[in-house]
């Protein structure tokens, strides 16, 4: 089982105006993060892609860049790239080129996105939110598989035997698709035999339960064997040394980033009742103790049979060192007992 962390970067803001600062020093705290996490051992680390003022990184693919010089063996993803308002050919080529200079450590996870600010920016209609989001998949995976390119949409240009340069060192380039519950999302990512990431963050995990099962149930009309499909895991979580000060460091920054998001939906803030039920035993938060993840994620386990778990630890302006020790925690302490824990499980037998 692979684990990593994802960070949408969010920016640490004037308390005054609410404008972002000292976004040099994010963007370095960040490249920290994911120097530790190479060397602890972790498996991925993503970036998200967002264009409002509150996160950081809206070119992923130029941090990932400079993050594959400092590491080594560290698999480096967007979290997500918003392709329904990029385009298929940009995409493919920034991602060959971090491949090429990562030495084929390169993947890209692929959404619809959770804000529409990239829409107007690039000039996309709201209203063909569904149909970009196929057809420029669609485009991005004729890309990856063919060196020349021959084909047709409707919200893009053709391209006719057109060549797309560089090509990645990985063959296929990894595309991962990244869902936040949509039936139809979680469908599609089977039927095209695509590694699927299932973001969970709020309710209950098991709940999510049938969306597993019809990810593999259309991997197998698809005519896909069920042992190429790996299904990922993202939820949100904070590790410490003790729960008191895990929750000291990711309760207020994450209760007003997820009201203040909630506000612009339309949704009440966010209580303490429902945050400290997050963080019981059958809640989507996995914020506290080494020991205690382990048990979350083991029983996550027990219900999704995944290959895959990030976990978002910044959710807010999030104190740097305790995220650094959340990172170690995760990868020295936690992935390998969980690791050992689905091991001895699988021997065991039924």
């Amino acid at each position: 089982m692979q684990f990593g962390v994802y960070t949408f970067v969010e920016t640490e803001r004037d308390p005054a105006t609410g404008r972002p600062i000292h976004v040099e020093r994010t963007l370095a705290e960040t490249v920290e993060e994911i120097e530790l996490a190479d060397r602890v051992g972790l498996d991925v680390f993503a970036l998200g892609e967002h264009h409002r003022p509150d996160y950081a990184i809206s070119a992923p693919a130029v941090a990932l860049a400079y993050a594959a010089a400092r590491t080594k063996v560290i698999r480096l993803s967007s979290a997500v790239t918003v392709l329904s308002s990029d385009d298929p050919v940009r995409v493919y080529q920034q991602f060959a080129t971090l491949d090429l200079l990562s030495n084929g450590r390169a993947e890209i996870m692929a959404g619809r996105g959770s804000f529409i600010e990239s829409f107007p920016l690039f000039g996309y209609d709201l209203d063909d939110y569904d149909e970009l989001f196929t057809e420029k998949l669609d485009l991005l995976l004729a890309i990856r598989a063919n060196e020349r390119v021959t084909w047709e949409g409707h919200l893009r240009a053709p391209l006719k035997g057109l060549g797309v340069y560089p090509r990645a060192l990985q063959n296929p380039l990894p595309v991962w698709i990244a869902v936040g519950g949509t039936p139809q999302s979680v469908a599609r990512a089977g039927l095209l035999g695509l590694p699927l990431a299932l973001a969970i963050i709020g309710g209950e995990p098991e709940r999510f339960a049938p969306l597993a099962r019809l990810y593999r149930d259309a991997g197998a009309r698809g005519g896909h064997d069920a042992q190429s499909l790996a299904l990922g895991i993202n939820g949100h979580g904070f590790l410490a040394d003790t729960s008191q000060a895990a929750i000291d460091a990711f309760y207020e920054p994450y209760v007003e980033t997820m009201s203040r998001i909630g506000h612009e939906r339309g949704w009440p803030g966010m209580t303490r009742a429902q945050f400290d039920q997050g963080r019981s035993p059958s809640g989507h938060l996995t914020v506290g103790t080494p020991d205690e993840a382990i048990a979350k994620i083991v029983a996550q386990h027990a219900i999704f049979g995944h290959q895959r778990y990030l976990m978002q630890m910044r959710v807010g302006a999030m104190p740097h060192a305790a995220i650094m020790r959340s990172i170690e925690l995760l990868g020295t302490v936690v992935a390998p007992a969980v690791r050992e824990a689905i091991a001895r499980r699988a021997g065991a037998g039924p």
